[in-house]
């Protein structure tokens, strides 16, 4: 039993070094390789039950350094705004300062959306949703009210409700209310809303977008007047808005997010339309306007700084007190939602920036007519693993080659082969960078980096237990030599003492 045991510890030692790191190195790529991939696993192809094991045993060793990646592609180039068709109304400090702390009753809020629709805006998108009745509504107070109060709540039940105020202010306008979906029910929430009807074309995407069981939708009497419902749903990665889903599903149901309700309601189409395939869905469009999607439904936005688009806020009070240019919202799609001090839709972006939910949803829009579209199709990812596949076998292949010229190369130049691993990585970054730059496509040069390294390394680790076991056996062969060094002098030595014994002897 010992004896194998002494065997089997024999074999796993001298595994590493086997075909001369080879086989090492290949299980090393072969293993990062499925590691990457699980890490995104592509849409379209059934996704093994085991590799959900992976995942939570694992860390994720790809995906937070896939992010950080694209996060600096968009640091260092930034989208910069060809365009203006949004035009924020914020409900800032000042709007506060001037009308009162927020919530507000619906009919100041009713007051904003006919000041606003005055200017003849191609549609108004509220970042808001209003699941419950307005307890200052006139019927409401007369509730409140004691008996003796009869002529005043007489007279207040007269009056229209705030949410009646507020629904003729939504028929009027070119109005989209916004909903926020939930996969948990609260006394709010509902499980479904009034939407655009959704033509798709091909397969039904159901299965591939990301699906809701509950809303939290505006009062049925709002979106009865509005013109339009839309999701305000976005992606958050470990904090960050990297993605924003276009097309969602509620229920069995698709409904649209927000900027694209808003176009179909500024275009006056009578739908949206969904243009899907096997592995998902391809593009979601409105009109003449196609927007290529990940296979989810979702996009990857191209974010511009916060500094470059101040232009497009104005402040709600201004607006109320008229105080505002016709063509900051003439011909301009209006989003209405609440920057101030306190309040808690502030969101994370890829440049480093902290900025309003409603600017998010401006992005969007704003990246539609600027048609600067990030993109990662399915393609990218078998690209990326054919080609780490190949530059992997290639090193194994090549690398341990004692006649080739690289061999003698890191012969001569110890650090050769350090520098060339650099270099391969930077030209590797450089031509993701250039793709992105260019053709907004994303491609992780991370993983490259991860994989390659760790193959290369592999055999810098075989190297080195070549060396240390050459070592060993030289200094054995050292110390052999030294005792049969050692054997030979004393002979010798007894030799010459015999030698000179006899000669002193003869004389």
């Amino acid at each position: 039993m010992k004896l194998f045991r002494n065997s089997w510890i024999s074999s796993l030692k001298k595994l590493p070094r086997a075909y001369k790191g080879r086989l090492m190195a290949f299980a090393v790529l072969f293993g990062l390789s499925v590691l990457n991939l699980c890490s995104e696993w592509p849409h379209g192809i059934p996704r093994p039950a085991l590799l959900d094991t992976y995942d939570n045993i694992l860390p994720d060793t790809f995906g937070r350094p896939r992010q950080l990646l694209f996060d600096h592609f968009q640091r260092w180039f930034p989208r910069i705004p060809a365009s203006e068709p949004v035009t924020i109304v914020a409900i800032d400090d000042r709007t506060l300062a001037a009308v009162g702390q927020w919530p507000w009753p619906r009919n100041k809020l009713a007051a904003l959306i006919d000041a606003i629709a005055a200017q003849k805006p191609l549609a108004i998108g509220l970042d808001i949703y209003m699941p419950e009745a307005d307890q200052t509504s006139p019927d409401k107070v007369a509730d409140n009210l004691p008996p003796s109060a009869a002529s005043l709540i007489t007279g207040l039940r007269a009056l229209p409700s705030h949410e009646t105020v507020l629904a003729r202010a939504l028929r009027a306008a070119p109005s989209v209310l916004g909903a926020a979906a939930s996969d948990h029910a609260t006394a709010d929430t509902s499980t479904d809303m009034r939407s655009a009807p959704i033509l798709v074309h091909g397969g039904s995407p159901l299965g591939s977008v990301e699906r809701f069981d509950y809303v939290l939708a505006s009062l049925p009497e709002l979106q009865a007047a509005a013109h339009g419902q839309a999701m305000l749903n976005v992606a958050l990665e470990q904090g960050t808005v990297r993605r924003i889903p276009l097309i969602m599903g509620l229920g069995n149901k698709l409904v649209p997010g927000l900027p694209i309700e808003m176009l179909r309601v500024a275009t006056r189409s009578p739908m949206v339309e969904v243009f899907a395939g096997t592995s998902g869905v391809r593009a979601v469009g409105v009109a003449d306007v196609q927007v290529p999607t990940q296979p989810d439904g979702e996009i990857w936005l191209h974010f511009a700084s916060i500094h470059s688009t101040q232009n497009r806020y104005v402040s709600a009070r201004d607006v109320l007190q008229g105080q505002v240019a016709a063509d900051r919202i003439r011909n301009k799609l209006v989003l209405v939602g609440l920057t101030g001090t306190g309040l808690p839709d502030v969101r994370a972006t890829p440049l480093g920036e902290q900025v309003p939910g409603i600017e998010i949803q401006a992005q969007i829009i704003e990246t539609i007519f600027d048609g600067r579209f990030l993109q990662r199709p399915a393609w990218i990812k078998w690209g990326e693993s054919a080609f780490i596949m190949a530059f992997g076998l290639l090193v194994i292949w090549y690398l341990p080659r004692t006649d080739s010229r690289f061999a003698a190369l890191i012969r001569r130049v110890p650090k050769a082969s350090a520098m060339l691993g650099i270099t391969l990585n930077l030209l590797s970054l450089l031509v993701c960078v250039l793709l992105f730059r260019y053709f907004g496509l994303l491609v992780d040069a991370a993983s490259i980096f991860i994989i390659g390294s760790a193959v290369m390394g592999s055999f810098f680790s075989t190297a080195i237990l070549d060396d240390d076991a050459k070592n060993k056996r030289d200094m054995a062969h050292a110390q052999a030599g030294d005792r049969e060094k050692s054997g030979t002098g004393k002979i010798f030595d007894g030799a010459l003492a015999r030698w000179k014994r006899i000669h002193r002897t003869s004389k």
